[in-house]
């Protein structure tokens, strides 16, 4: 008679939740918002809001660039410091997300360092070219990674508003596609 060892093999495999995806939330957080579908040359948006609302991570990522002084004078209007304080982070969906016009920016928030989606990173303020607008905003821009300090990119190379809309709406709509598109229109 023949005898049959029956071995049970239990694996654990990894429960992937549907909502896997990068979880995105709306930048400004606290605070009654409104933006436009419209930025004056180029594709971004000017988040109005109070003075000193929390600006947050729309995603986890890595903080690539932050300004911490505001150099902006209207005598010069140089492009590279018109945001005044400000922060750029690269999403991990591969997509630069910056925030300006900061009346302040977090103790530890610096080049290098990880954020998660929500986390604080600053506060709504009128540094840089929004010093003499009366109506606080965070200007907002989403575009792809390029150099560290490249300012005409980072300000923005897609419109936010359609991603913004749904962000604001507790949806997880991706710019990653859009922002491949102009990437790859560009060039770049």
């Amino acid at each position: 008679m023949k005898r049959f060892i029956v071995v049970l093999v239990l694996a654990l495999i990894p429960v992937i939740p549907a909502n896997a995806a990068p979880i995105y939330t709306f930048p400004v957080a606290g605070c009654k918002t409104s933006y436009g579908k419209y930025h004056h040359d180029y594709p971004a948006t000017d988040i109005k809001t109070k003075f000193g609302c929390a600006f947050v991570a729309p995603i986890n990522g890595v903080v690539e660039d932050v300004s911490t002084k505001d150099l902006w004078s209207g005598k010069t209007n140089l492009g590279q410091h018109r945001g005044g304080l400000s922060i750029s982070i690269i999403g991990e969906d591969g997509v630069r997300y910056y925030g300006s016009h900061l009346s302040k920016i977090e103790p530890g928030i610096a080049p290098g360092v990880v954020v998660v989606s929500g986390q604080k990173l600053g506060e709504v303020g009128r540094t840089g070219s929004a010093r003499g607008i009366p109506k606080p905003h965070l200007h907002f821009g989403i575009s792809y990674p390029t150099q560290p300090g490249d300012w005409e990119i980072r300000r923005g190379v897609v419109a936010p508003w359609r991603f913004l809309d749904a962000w604001k709406a507790g949806k997880d709509l991706s710019p990653a596609k859009t922002v491949a598109r102009a990437k790859a229109k560009a060039g770049k």
